[in-house]
Protein backbone atom coordinates (compact mmCIF):
# COMPACT_ATOMS: atom_id res chain seq x y z
CA UNK A 1 0.00 0.00 0.00
CA UNK A 2 0.81 3.45 -0.22
CA UNK A 3 -0.36 6.96 -0.02
CA UNK A 4 -0.98 9.92 -2.59
CA UNK A 5 -1.34 13.70 -1.25
CA UNK A 6 -2.57 16.98 -3.29
CA UNK A 7 -1.32 19.24 -0.58
CA UNK A 8 -3.17 23.41 -0.50
CA UNK A 9 -4.80 23.20 -3.59
CA UNK A 10 -6.31 26.92 -3.34
CA UNK A 11 -9.51 27.73 -5.48
CA UNK A 12 -12.64 30.25 -4.94
CA UNK A 13 -15.88 29.08 -4.20
CA UNK A 14 -19.28 30.31 -2.83
CA UNK A 15 -19.90 28.14 -0.17
CA UNK A 16 -21.86 29.53 3.33
CA UNK A 17 -25.11 29.77 4.68
CA UNK A 18 -25.24 33.44 4.87
CA UNK A 19 -26.26 34.99 1.77
CA UNK A 20 -23.37 37.82 1.07
CA UNK A 21 -21.28 34.23 1.30
CA UNK A 22 -23.07 33.31 -2.22
CA UNK A 23 -23.08 36.07 -3.40
CA UNK A 24 -19.32 37.01 -2.75
CA UNK A 25 -17.22 34.07 -1.97
CA UNK A 26 -14.35 33.05 0.26
CA UNK A 27 -10.70 31.63 -0.79
CA UNK A 28 -10.50 28.09 0.32
CA UNK A 29 -7.69 25.39 0.64
CA UNK A 30 -8.37 21.73 -0.03
CA UNK A 31 -5.82 18.68 0.76
CA UNK A 32 -6.53 15.15 0.02
CA UNK A 33 -4.73 12.24 0.89
CA UNK A 34 -5.69 8.92 -0.41
CA UNK A 35 -4.48 5.48 0.41
CA UNK A 36 -4.19 2.78 -2.72
CA UNK A 37 -1.69 -0.12 -4.07
CA UNK A 38 1.64 1.82 -5.27
CA UNK A 39 3.63 -1.59 -5.86
CA UNK A 40 2.46 -2.02 -9.94
CA UNK A 41 3.04 1.49 -10.70
CA UNK A 42 6.22 1.66 -8.61
CA UNK A 43 7.92 -0.83 -11.34
CA UNK A 44 5.76 -0.17 -14.45
CA UNK A 45 6.24 3.80 -14.43
CA UNK A 46 2.71 3.86 -16.02
CA UNK A 47 0.12 5.90 -14.84
CA UNK A 48 -2.50 3.82 -16.18
CA UNK A 49 -1.62 1.31 -13.08
CA UNK A 50 -2.16 3.97 -10.54
CA UNK A 51 -4.25 7.03 -9.49
CA UNK A 52 -4.06 9.56 -11.61
CA UNK A 53 -3.52 13.08 -9.37
CA UNK A 54 -4.22 14.90 -12.26
CA UNK A 55 -7.92 12.87 -12.13
CA UNK A 56 -7.87 13.86 -8.05
CA UNK A 57 -7.51 17.66 -8.56
CA UNK A 58 -10.19 17.36 -10.95
CA UNK A 59 -12.77 15.94 -9.17
CA UNK A 60 -12.00 18.71 -6.13
CA UNK A 61 -12.10 21.41 -8.96
CA UNK A 62 -15.58 20.19 -9.77
CA UNK A 63 -17.35 19.33 -6.75
CA UNK A 64 -16.20 22.76 -5.05
CA UNK A 65 -18.09 24.42 -7.84
CA UNK A 66 -21.11 23.12 -7.11
CA UNK A 67 -22.49 25.81 -4.01
CA UNK A 68 -23.35 24.36 -0.98
CA UNK A 69 -24.26 25.79 2.31
CA UNK A 70 -22.43 23.50 4.32
CA UNK A 71 -18.48 22.70 4.06
CA UNK A 72 -19.43 18.97 5.18
CA UNK A 73 -21.64 18.43 2.31
CA UNK A 74 -18.35 19.40 -0.20
CA UNK A 75 -16.17 17.60 1.83
CA UNK A 76 -18.38 14.48 1.21
CA UNK A 77 -19.07 14.07 -2.05
CA UNK A 78 -15.50 14.44 -2.50
CA UNK A 79 -14.40 11.57 -1.28
CA UNK A 80 -17.36 9.52 -2.56
CA UNK A 81 -16.51 10.45 -5.62
CA UNK A 82 -13.10 9.72 -5.29
CA UNK A 83 -13.88 6.13 -4.09
CA UNK A 84 -16.61 5.60 -6.87
CA UNK A 85 -14.83 6.54 -9.66
CA UNK A 86 -11.12 4.58 -8.54
CA UNK A 87 -11.52 1.11 -7.26
CA UNK A 88 -8.05 0.47 -6.48
CA UNK A 89 -8.52 3.66 -3.88
CA UNK A 90 -9.25 2.07 -0.30
CA UNK A 91 -9.37 5.36 1.80
CA UNK A 92 -9.60 8.74 1.21
CA UNK A 93 -9.77 11.87 3.66
CA UNK A 94 -10.15 15.21 2.46
CA UNK A 95 -9.67 18.40 4.49
CA UNK A 96 -11.80 21.92 3.07
CA UNK A 97 -10.78 24.74 4.71
CA UNK A 98 -12.17 28.17 4.18
CA UNK A 99 -10.33 30.74 4.64
CA UNK A 100 -11.06 34.27 6.89
CA UNK A 101 -14.33 33.10 7.40
CA UNK A 102 -17.02 35.58 8.12
CA UNK A 103 -18.05 34.53 11.90
CA UNK A 104 -16.86 37.55 13.82
CA UNK A 105 -13.47 37.43 14.80
CA UNK A 106 -10.15 37.13 13.74
CA UNK A 107 -10.30 33.29 12.60
CA UNK A 108 -7.69 32.37 9.95
CA UNK A 109 -9.63 29.66 8.74
CA UNK A 110 -12.84 27.17 9.48
CA UNK A 111 -12.30 23.61 8.07
CA UNK A 112 -13.79 20.17 8.18
CA UNK A 113 -12.05 16.82 7.61
CA UNK A 114 -14.19 13.76 6.07
CA UNK A 115 -12.59 10.37 6.13
CA UNK A 116 -13.94 7.69 4.08
CA UNK A 117 -12.93 4.00 3.42
CA UNK A 118 -13.95 1.21 1.93
CA UNK A 119 -15.45 -1.86 4.25
CA UNK A 120 -12.30 -4.35 3.61
CA UNK A 121 -9.65 -1.75 4.76
CA UNK A 122 -7.87 -1.54 8.14
CA UNK A 123 -8.04 0.54 10.57
CA UNK A 124 -4.18 1.27 10.71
Amino acid sequence: MGKIYLKNIRLYAYHGCMAEEEKIGSDYVVNLKVKTDLKVSSITDNLEDTVDYVRLNSIIKEEMKKRANLLENVANRIVERILNEHPCVVRAIVKVAKKNPPIGGNVEEVAVIRELRRTSESLD
